[in-house]
């Protein structure tokens, strides 16, 4: 499976979100599959898990889980500093994460 490919727990995600917020949209972020609110990219499908853009203590939470790094889309040492990627070892917590990530758009 590719890093940017979509997954079955991801699409279950993106499809809970749109039951609770109607207003979401999907597109392309680095050429993965990502959601959009409002016009901007809150979080996407990476490497079988789920890239979310964070701020406050959501970010400084998903950051302190184990394995959880900066979302570094180029893989030359220059992550995005409010992107968090959380793998499928976190997928309960994804649900928070995102409702989070809509927060900040």
């Amino acid at each position: 499976m590719s890093k940017k490919q979509s997954h079955p727990a991801y699409e279950a995600l993106v499809d809970s979100l749109r039951e609770e917020h109607g207003a979401l949209t999907t597109g392309s972020l680095f050429g993965m599959p990502c959601v959009k609110h409002g016009g901007k990219a809150v979080l996407g499908a990476y490497d079988g898990g789920v890239v979310f853009k964070l701020g406050g203590d959501a970010h400084a939470e998903a950051l302190a889980l184990p394995g959880a790094v900066l979302f570094d889309p180029s893989g030359n040492g220059r992550p995005m500093k409010a992107w968090v990627v959380l793998g499928p070892d976190h997928e309960r917590e994804w649900p928070r994460f995102a409702a989070a990530a809509l927060q900040v758009s």
